[in-house]
């Protein structure tokens, strides 16, 4: 029981690092300017201005990225609801297959989006990644990890 209350509390701490990384404004910040995927804020005047990210980077890198993001918060909820409904329908001995499943295919998505990121945009300009981005590979950590422990995982007592 312990184990599972372990892995559902890692499996929640993933969605919530993944939505963060996907909401929050700081994959890339400088002292005047704070981007993520979705959006740049400027500071000017003593005041943060919102602009769109169409004309800057490419457009399809970008919405790979955003894509990518996305869908790895998409699975990575949909993955918690499959082991929930699969603690109930699978019989002792099974493995937790589809589970793990999803949280590969999430592991994927954020690899992919943070790769693509990190290869393609910024590269001559002078900042650091933020945050957000760092947030981005931490969840692909933890998304890897946790499909791992799904499949090998197998349910013990019905």
């Amino acid at each position: 029981m312990l184990v599972l209350a372990g892995i559902v509390v890692l499996h929640i701490t993933a969605i919530i690092l993944l939505l963060v990384a996907t909401i929050d404004n700081a994959w890339w910040l400088t002292d005047s300017v704070a981007t993520d995927v979705w959006g740049r804020w400027e500071l000017a005047d003593s005041a943060w201005h919102y602009t769109n990210l169409k004309g800057d980077y490419a457009e399809e890198y970008l919405q790979v990225v955003q894509a990518g993001a996305v869908l790895a918060c998409i699975f990575s909820i949909l993955g918690l609801f499959v082991f929930v409904a699969q603690l109930f329908t699978l019989s002792k001995g099974q493995r937790f297959t589809f589970s793990g499943a999803l949280m590969l295919i999430s592991c994927l998505c954020v690899m992919i989006a943070a790769s693509i990121y990190t290869d393609i945009f910024h590269k001559q300009d002078q900042g650091w990644f933020g945050h957000s981005f760092i947030l981005a590979w931490i969840s692909f950590v933890l998304t890897f990890i946790l499909g791992v422990i799904y499949v090998v995982l197998r349910k013990k007592s019905e």
